[in-house]
């Protein structure tokens, strides 16, 4: 019998027995040791554990973690081999809560991003009345799910030869946030051509006048692009989804090696999504999952949520990679506009290391959607 170290999960190999462990990660067990679990015992002055003081140990005691403002938590410090397999959260969801994942002990993440972006929800605040469903949209993609309320899950397989720290950092000024989380890994041998998970937040509010906006840059090394998420604020009034999407690949200078024919057909609908209306959709690979929008087709402040999965077409690169999507809408005459939108994005690769260190982290003001 060939051996079979339980990565690569499908239902093809369902049925295969495997000597790797499965480990979960919560705040009831805050290292993932195994027989972990369920040891805290409820206090009446502490405010997660109280519900269970009537029960005790075993019942509930600590369903989340509380992050205060400025801190910086924890929540997995793993040595390996092994693989991140999913993680659920819920909580203080929000742009100023900032997830950041570090692979092997390097001195900076490989992923931070704000956690909302990281799931599809460029949007997406706790703050926000629960009475507007345009707010809490759904996710239903083969590597991210979002399901009601707001159950944001990854389902991205993570390698790691050494060692995995996940930290969450709470950037609310004044306001201590409650982190509800769950990591499932598997502890296993990591075959030699596996790659890391990386994940990169970029915004540009407004974009430059007649500028691409750069989705990604200054990635040196081997690996694959394999996801695009993207949060559009519209500024102007009219149809603005006309821009190419590049990827110049390998010492591309002036021309990129794969260019797009525009924003919607990258995010693989048609046509304006306009069915009398924007149509939203949610698919294994591809979503325009949200439209917040004034009255109006077509009028100014609407704001879209998209995803890209690269699942089935990682885009792959040998030396280096930058990608680019343009801001392109329509004049009244027949003609582009180059437009200056609100734009982010998260993009995710995976790459040997070393990588490049990410740019810095946009500040509270600059993440804020308001």
């Amino acid at each position: 019998m060939s051996y079979f170290n339980g990565l690569g999960m499908n239902l093809g190999n369902l049925s295969r027995l495997s000597n790797a462990e499965s480990r979960s990660i919560t705040a009831e067990n805050p290292d993932g040791s195994k027989s972990g679990g369920a040891k805290f015992i409820p206090r009446e002055d502490d405010p997660v554990s109280y519900p269970a003081t009537e029960l005790g140990k075993g019942w509930k005691c600590q369903p989340y973690c509380q992050i205060k403002p400025g801190e910086i938590k924890t929540i997995a410090d793993i040595d390996g081999p092994g693989a991140i397999q999913s993680i659920w959260c819920t909580g203080g969801i929000s742009r100023f809560i900032i997830l950041r994942i570090y692979w092997e002990n390097q001195p900076f993440p490989q992923v931070e991003t704000p956690i909302c972006d990281f799931f599809a929800l460029p949007w997406g605040d706790h703050h926000l009345p629960r009475t507007n469903p345009d707010f809490y949209p759904v996710v239903n993609s083969m590597p991210v799910a979002v399901n009601p309320l707001n159950g944001l899950n990854a389902f991205w397989e993570m390698p790691f030869r050494k060692h995995c720290r996940i930290t969450v950092e709470n950037r609310h000024a004044g306001e201590t946030i409650n982190l509800y989380y769950q990591i499932n890994y598997t502890l296993t041998d990591i075959p030699d051509d596996a790659a890391l998970f990386h994940a990169q937040f970029r915004r540009k509010n407004p974009l430059d006048a007649k500028t691409p906006y750069t989705i990604l840059d200054n990635v040196s090394g081997q690996g694959h692009y394999v996801g695009t998420v993207m949060g559009w604020g519209i500024n102007n009034c009219g149809w603005w989804g006309e821009g190419e999407i590049k990827f110049f690949i390998d010492d591309d200078d002036e021309y990129p090696t794969i260019c797009g024919t525009g924003t919607e057909d990258y995010f693989c609908g048609s046509y304006n999504w306009d069915l009398n209306g924007y149509k939203t959709y949610t698919t294994n690979f591809a979503g325009m999952h949200q439209v917040i929008h004034p009255d109006g087709l077509y009028n100014s402040q609407q704001r879209h949520a998209m995803y890209r999965w690269h699942i089935m077409d990682p885009i792959r690169f040998r030396k280096n990679l930058k990608v680019t999507i343009q801001a392109l809408g329509w004049r009244d005459r027949g003609k582009f506009l180059a437009h200056r939108p609100d734009i982010s994005s998260v993009a995710f690769w995976y790459q040997q290391l070393p990588s490049s260190q990410f740019p810095p982290l946009p500040g509270v003001e600059e993440l804020e959607v308001i």
